[in-house]
């Protein structure tokens, strides 16, 4: 079994992402890509305490990139939009942008 940190890589702060946590009350992190809905659930539930309602994810493929004539790819990554329940207070990880 994970733990939750290692489900939960990190917030996704972007200005779509920052405005859906405003409107819909809704968090976007970076998950691990084999982490399941109940995993991420359970995980966003014990890091900050709150109930959440729904899980939506979404998994991105990775880019091609290049450095000269040398070409990578980044890696695979899944992004999961977490819904908290009305009421619940929003959990303030991007105050200072």
């Amino acid at each position: 079994m994970r733990s939750a940190y290692q489900i939960i890589r990190r917030p996704v702060i972007t200005e779509k992402g920052l405005g859906i946590k405003e409107t819909q009350n809704t968090l976007v992190f970076q998950v691990a890509p084999k982490a399941t809905k109940t995993e991420i659930r359970e995980a966003v539930q014990t890091i900050f305490k709150v109930k959440v309602e729904s899980v939506r994810t979404a998994n991105y493929p990775g880019k091609e990139r290049r450095r000269g004539k040398f070409t990578g790819y980044r890696p695979d990554w899944k992004k999961a939009y977490v819904r908290l329940k009305s009421g619940e207070k929003m959990p303030e990880y991007a105050q200072n942008l």
